[in-house]
C-alpha cells in the first residue's frame, strides 16, 4: 500500500500538469481552428468562383503571409514577457500594462510598410514571373484584403494578452462568432446576395476585412469590460513611452518572428515556384496547404499554451516545473499528428473535394492536391514537433538560436531540395512539397536537440530578463 502511494504521488505532478495544460490549451486550440476556418471558408468560396480565382488568391496570401508571420513572432514576445511577470508576482499589472501597451506601439510601426506592400501587389507579383491575369487578380483581392492587418494585428495582441491571463475562452467565443459571420459577408460580396453588389474576388478581401475588424472591436471590449481584464487598464495612458520595453519586445520577438517568417517565407515561396508550373498547381498548392494548416493549428495551440506553462515556471525558477509544462505539451502536439498523418494518408481525394468539386474540369488541380496532401501526411509529426518545439523554448525566452534553426532548416535545406527535385530531377511540385517536408524534420529535430540540452546551456537556470521601465503608468 505505502509503494502504491508512494507512485500515485509521484504521477500527481504529471496529471496537474496535464489539466493545466489542456486547461489552458483547448481554448486556444479551438480559437485558431475557428480563425483558420475564416480563411477557410474564403478559400472554399473563391473555389467555388474557380480554380484561376483560387490560385490568384493564393498568390495574394502567400505575399502577405511571411511579412504578417514575421509581425505575428514580433508580438508574440509579449506573451512569455507577461506570464514570467506573473509567475514572479500575481499582481505585477504594470508590467502587463507596459508590455501591451508597448505591443499595440509595435503593431502599429509594423502595420505601414505590410500595407505599402500589398496596396502595391500586383507589380511585385508579375515581378516575380507570374502570369499577368493572377497578378491582376492577386491585386485586387488585396485591394480588399489589406485592410484585415491593423485590426489582425490588435486582435494579436490583445490575444497574447487574454492567454497568458490563462483565460482564452473569450478568444474562442469572438472567433467562434467570426466563421458564419466571415461566410455570410463574403458570400454575399462575392456573388452578389443580400443586395449587396457582386464583387468577386474583391469581394472576398472586404469580407475578410469586415469580419476581423469587428473581432478586434468585440475583444477590446471584453478587456475593457471584464472585472480580471479590466483592473489592467490596458489602454490606460496610451501615448506614454517604455522604451527599454519596446526594445526588448523587439529582442525577445525579433527572433521569433523571423523563425514564423523563414516558416511562412518558404511555403509562401513555393507558392511562387507552383505559379511557374501554372494555376492548377497554385490552387492545387492552396488546397493542400489549407488542409495541412488547419491541423497545423493543434500544435500551434499547444506551443502557446507551452509557452505560457513554461514562462510561469520559469518565472518562478523552478526548473522542474519547466520540464513537466514542456514535455506535456510536446507529447500532446505529438500524438494528435500522428492521427492527423492517419486521415490524411486515407482519405487525401475526400479531403481535396471538400474545397472542390469532384468533375472532369478540376481532375487536374485535385490530382495534383491528393500528391501534395499525401506528402503533407508524412511531415505532420515533424511539424508539431517543430512548433510546439519552438513554443517551449520561447517560454524560457530562447529564441535567438531557434531563428537561426529555422532560416537553416527551411531556406537551405527544405527550399535548397524542393528546388533541386522540383526542376533538376522534373519532379516539379511533388519535388517542391518533398523539400518542405524536409526542411520541416530538419528544424524538429534540432529544435529537440536544444530542449533536451537546456540545462547543460543553463538555458532553464538563469534569469527571467529584468526591465527598467521609464514610464510612470
Amino acid at each position: 500500500m505505502r509503494q502504491e502511494t508512494s507512485i500515485a504521488g509521484r504521477r500527481s505532478p504529471w496529471r496537474d500538469e496535464l489539466r493545466a495544460t489542456l486547461a489552458l490549451a483547448w481554448p486556444l486550440i479551438l480559437a485558431n481552428l475557428t480563425m483558420q476556418l475564416i480563411q477557410a471558408t474564403d478559400v472554399i468560396l473563391l473555389g467555388w468562383l474557380g480554380a484561376k480565382e483560387l490560385a490568384a488568391a493564393a498568390l495574394g496570401l502567400s505575399l502577405s503571409f511571411g511579412m504578417v508571420l514575421f509581425a505575428l513572432g514580433v508580438l508574440t514576445a509579449s506573451s512569455p514577457m507577461i506570464a514570467s511577470a506573473l509567475g514572479a508576482r500575481f499582481n505585477a499589472v504594470r508590467d502587463v500594462r507596459r508590455t501591451f501597451r508597448q505591443s499595440v506601439w509595435a503593431a502599429a510601426l509594423m502595420a505601414a510598410p505590410v500595407l505599402v506592400v500589398l496596396w502595391n501587389a500586383e507589380g511585385i507579383i508579375l515581378a516575380f514571373g507570374q502570369e499577368p491575369e493572377l497578378a491582376s487578380l492577386a491585386g485586387r483581392f488585396l485591394r480588399g484584403y489589406m485592410w484585415v492587418i491593423p485590426p489582425w494585428m490588435l486582435f494579436q495582441t490583445l490575444r497574447n494578452f487574454v492567454s497568458a491571463m490563462e483565460r482564452p475562452g473569450w478568444i474562442l467565443v469572438i472567433s467562434s462568432v467570426g466563421i458564419p459571420l466571415n461566410a455570410l459577408v463574403s458570400w454575399a460580396l462575392i456573388f452578389g446576395h443580400l443586395g449587396l453588389p457582386a464583387l468577386g474576388i474583391l469581394g472576398g478581401g472586404i469580407g475578410s476585412s469586415i469580419v476581423w475588424t469587428a473581432m478586434a472591436l468585440a475583444l477590446t471590449a471584453v478587456v475593457l469590460s471584464d472585472r480580471q481584464f479590466r483592473r489592467f487598464h490596458l489602454f490606460g495612458r496610451f501615448w506614454r513611452p517604455d522604451w527599454p520595453r519596446f526594445r526588448q519586445l523587439f529582442r525577445l520577438g525579433g527572433p521569433i518572428g523571423l523563425t514564423m517568417g523563414f516558416e511562412g517565407g518558404v511555403f509562401s515561396a513555393a507558392a511562387y515556384l507552383m505559379g511557374l508550373f501554372g494555376a492548377p498547381s497554385v490552387a492545387a498548392h492552396q488546397i493542400a496547404l489549407q488542409i495541412a494548416a488547419t491541423t497545423f493549428m493543434v500544435p500551434l495551440a499547444l506551443g502557446q499554451a507551452a509557452t505560457v506553462r513554461v514562462g510561469l515556471a520559469y518565472g518562478r525558477n523552478d526548473p522542474h516545473a519547466v520540464a513537466l509544462a514542456g514535455w506535456t505539451a510536446f507529447v500532446l502536439g505529438i500524438a494528435f499528428m500522428t492521427v492527423m498523418a492517419g486521415v490524411m494518408f486515407l482519405f487525401p481525394r475526400e479531403l481535396i473535394t471538400l474545397f472542390l468539386d469532384d468533375s472532369a474540369a478540376n481532375a487536374n488541380v485535385i490530382s495534383l492536391g491528393v500528391s501534395f496532401l499525401l506528402i503533407a501526411a508524412l511531415f505532420q509529426i515533424a511539424d508539431g514537433a517543430q512548433v510546439v518545439g519552438a513554443g517551449m523554448l520561447r517560454g524560457l525566452h530562447d529564441t535567438r538560436v531557434p531563428m537561426i534553426f529555422a532560416l537553416f532548416g527551411y531556406w537551405a535545406i527544405g527550399l535548397g531540395v524542393g528546388i533541386a527535385l522540383a526542376f533538376v530531377l522534373d519532379w516539379r511540385g511533388v519535388g517542391i512539397w518533398v523539400g518542405l517536408a524536409a526542411g520541416l524534420g530538419v528544424v524538429a529535430l534540432l529544435m529537440l536537440w536544444r530542449w533536451t540540452q537546456r540545462g547543460t546551456l543553463g538555458l532553464a537556470d538563469r534569469e527571467p530578463p529584468k526591465i527598467k521601465a521609464v514610464a510612470t503608468h
